[in-house]
């Protein structure tokens, strides 16, 4: 079923290459439509072996018959390689997979199994405080708590959207399979990615519509031309 799901798309993200209209899209120069090989179903075990947890099956389809990263939405989706006799996604420190706790289940209104009280996730106001270093110190630990690391224990840091924007890809939980948009540097929280009808995006729909949606984009521009 994976096999089909994933059948010649990365001929289909190749062509686009040769699409005018598709080099014009948001930070495809950094990928430039091109694809890391695909990995083996042994090297895919290997890695499963390593974090303790199967990767989502349409995810683990795209590794296999499609590639372990590169051409995707926004800069690309982020390489899951082996290096130094370990398997890793590769990523500077801000946008890192921790593939010590891959295992644990995602729980982002959660830190270290106990709940997030919904109001340390609001934003402190710096006009509510009446001494400068009060604020302060509220500031600071809502910054602990919202950018605590056990909130995206169990996910992939799957997509670099820039300026520390990023999307995860749960692996753990109730929420496995989905991914989930992180714009908590714009004070946005953590949030399910979801479509008209309000139902969650996996990986292949997230993919597959960023690819369906480009491949239009480029042909609108070419038929201008």
């Amino acid at each position: 079923m994976m096999e089909e799901t994933w059948h010649g798309v990365r001929d289909r993200v190749s062509r686009l290459q040769d699409l005018q209209g598709a080099g014009r899209t948001f930070a495809s120069f950094a990928h430039g439509f091109e694809l890391a090989p695909s990995l083996s179903e042994s090297e895919v075990e290997d890695a499963e072996r390593a974090f303790d947890t199967r990767l989502p099956d349409d995810y683990r389809g795209f590794l296999l018959h499609v590639g372990a990263g590169g051409a995707g939405p926004a800069y690309g989706v982020l390489r899951l390689r082996r290096a130094a006799d370990a398997w890793e996604w590769a990523a500077d420190s801000t946008h890192r997979t921790d593939t010590d706790r891959l295992a644990e289940p995602f729980a982002p209104q959660h830190i270290n199994g106990s709940p997030i009280d919904p109001l340390s996730l609001r934003v402190p106001n710096q006009y509510d405080f009446e001494y400068r270093d009060d604020y302060e110190v509220a500031h600071r630990r809502w910054e602990e708590t919202v950018w605590h690391p056990g909130r995206t224990a169990g996910a992939i840091c799957l997509c670099d959207e820039g300026c520390l924007r990023r999307y995860w890809l749960v692996v753990t939980g109730d929420e496995r399979g989905t991914v989930w948009r992180d714009y908590r540097v714009d004070a946005i929280d953590l949030a399910p990615l979801i479509d008209a009808h309000g139902r969650r995006l996996t990986f292949a729909r997230w993919y597959l519509g960023w690819l369906n949606e480009l491949e239009e984009q480029a042909k609108s521009v070419e038929r201008i031309r």
